[in-house]
C-alpha cells in the first residue's frame, strides 16, 4: 500500500516561502503512471488543486497559482516538495499530498475531480499564515 505522510512548519508569516515536504512509502515515487499532487482546503473555498509532479518528473501547476509555486522530487529520499512562494493569509489553509494512478496518454491530474478522483491521500497538515 503506497502512502503518503505531509510535514513542515505549522507557521508562516506573510511574504515568506512555505516550503511542505511529502513523504512516501510502500512505493517509489518514481513508478510508472503515479502522479504526485499537492491540494489544499480552507473553510471558505473548500479543496483547491495546488500542482503535482509525476513519475517522469514532469510538473502540473494550478494557473491561480503557477506564477507563486514550485513542485520538485528528492528520489533518494523517495519524497517531493511543494514551495508556495510570497504566502499570504489567503494560503491559509491544510495542505494534502495525495496520488493518483493513471496509465491514459496524456492524463492531466489538474482536470480530474480533487474530491473524488485521488487514489490516496495523506492525513493534512495545517498551515497558517500569520504575522
Amino acid at each position: 500500500q503506497v502512502l503518503s505522510q505531509e510535514s513542515g512548519p505549522g507557521s508562516v508569516r506573510p511574504s515568506q516561502t512555505l516550503s511542505l515536504t511529502c513523504s512516501v512509502s510502500g512505493g517509489y515515487i518514481t513508478r510508472t503512471y503515479y502522479y504526485w499532487s499537492w491540494i489544499r482546503q480552507t473553510p471558505g473555498k473548500g479543496l483547491e488543486y495546488v500542482g503535482a509532479v509525476d513519475y517522469a518528473d514532469n510538473t502540473y501547476y494550478s494557473p491561480a497559482l503557477e506564477s507563486r509555486t514550485s513542485i520538485f522530487r528528492d528520489t533518494s529520499k523517495n519524497q517531493f516538495t511543494l514551495q508556495l512562494l510570497s504566502v499570504t493569509p489567503e494560503d491559509t489553509a491544510v495542505y494534502y499530498c495525495a496520488w493518483v494512478y493513471n496509465p491514459d496518454i496524456g492524463f492531466d491530474p489538474r482536470k480530474i475531480d480533487v474530491s473524488t478522483d485521488f487514489d490516496s491521500w495523506g492525513q493534512g497538515t495545517q498551515v497558517t499564515v500569520s504575522s
